[in-house]
């Protein structure tokens, strides 16, 4: 019966369908931010070195300590962790949506000062560094070398003059820069970047 009144007369369809758009854009710079509800689960990072150690003495002198103190933590969803044979290891704790971060940095900064008299003696003089982020990419600053004239080895170093990723990291609201190894994009002159 309603959808009948609606085919009926197109013009008042219309109309309703415009006041409901101008209400929706209106009420859209109205809204204050707050009341937006958070959509990702709020992650706390764990990152440390192993210098000269594989991925398997890692796995074993590292992260069991580590993850083993991390279990139980209040609010935990899950954590995820990765190592190399570089000595790298990185774990990231997954907290509920709606859990407050500083809290957990707390707790998880607690445990782990409860797992560092596991750890070896090389890992605790390197540190072990705890620190909130965010799961969300909001945007990726990407690099590139024109007609494949300079690979990712080439561009690094420059980049790394330049201070890329601590430049961003003291962007507000920014959360650990990465370098991935992927193809980048972005217009720059290679030979302004390498000094030629």
């Amino acid at each position: 019966m309603l959808a009948r009144i609606f085919i009926d007369r197109p013009r008042f369809a219309m109309v309703i369908s415009i006041v409901l758009t101008l209400a929706g854009a209106v009420s859209l710079f109205v809204l204050p931010v707050e009341q937006y509800p958070d959509v990702t689960p709020p992650e706390v990072h764990i990152g440390t070195r192993y210098p000269g150690a594989s991925a398997e003495v890692l796995a074993a002198t590292v992260a069991a300590p580590l993850e083993e103190e991390m279990n139980g933590v209040d609010n935990m969803i899950y954590m995820q962790s990765e190592c190399d044979n570089q000595g790298n290891y990185s774990l990231t704790v997954t907290f509920e949506v709606g859990t407050d971060l500083d809290m957990c940095l707390v707790k998880v900064q607690n445990r782990v000062s409860q797992a560092q008299p596991k750890l070896p003696t090389e890992v605790t003089q390197q540190g072990v560094s705890v620190s909130s982020r965010s799961s969300g990419m909001l945007g990726i600053v990407m690099f590139f070398s024109p007609k494949g004239s300079r690979s990712q080895n080439n561009l690094s170093p420059p980049l790394r003059r330049l201070n890329v990723q601590d430049t961003e990291s003291q962007a507000p609201h920014s959360h650990h820069p990465e370098s991935l190894p992927t193809v980048s994009y972005m217009n720059l002159l290679p030979e302004r970047l390498t000094g030629k």
